[in-house]
């Protein structure tokens, strides 16, 4: 992180990301709550766009903000009581104990990790590369068969899923 741009941009989606997730949770319609949960995982592929994380970014677009938010959407719609509001009764007692338990947890990393102090000789000497290249070369070299393995397997896993929820036609 050289450049100030680059340090707004992080803190900028940082509290993004974090506004989200608050509303996720305060959010009373479950359709509302699947909106911030994209919006939180397109904050979080920005953080990994800031932290030179090109090839996480992007599966977080299109693995998260893609496919798992349509599993979602589809998942609320195909609820019977999607439309009726989440019960209340139990907010304050969460946010009391999620805000204890991050309090803690930011103490505890405040007391036990030692930042480093980075200089700008020093993060001009870091020179960041793309992952892409590397990852792709691997996939496609080292390790093709496991990950054509795996790609056999998920669409085993696709096709059993559509036999299940077939309606027998007779």
């Amino acid at each position: 992180m050289s450049s100030i741009g680059i340090v707004l941009g992080f803190y900028a989606l940082s509290g993004l990301t974090i506004g989200a997730g608050l509303l996720v949770f305060l959010s009373r319609n479950l359709l509302h709550s699947v909106i911030f949960v994209i919006l939180a995982f397109i904050g979080m592929a920005g953080l990994f766009v800031t932290l030179s994380a090109d090839f996480i970014a992007v599966s977080q677009i299109l693995i998260y903000a893609g496919a798992i938010s349509v599993l979602l959407v589809f998942a609320v719609m195909l609820t019977p009581y999607a439309s009726r509001d989440n019960p209340n009764s139990l907010f304050a007692p969460a946010g009391i104990l999620i805000g204890l338990g991050f309090a803690g947890l930011m103490g505890f990393v405040g007391m036990r990790v030692i930042w480093p102090q980075l200089t700008g000789s020093d993060l001009e000497a870091q020179s960041f590369t793309g992952t892409v290249r590397s990852i792709g070369s691997m996939l496609l070299g080292t390790y093709a068969l496991p990950f054509e393995l795996a790609s056999v397997l998920l669409l085993a896993a696709f096709i059993g899923a559509i036999a299940l929820v077939r309606e027998d036609e007779a």
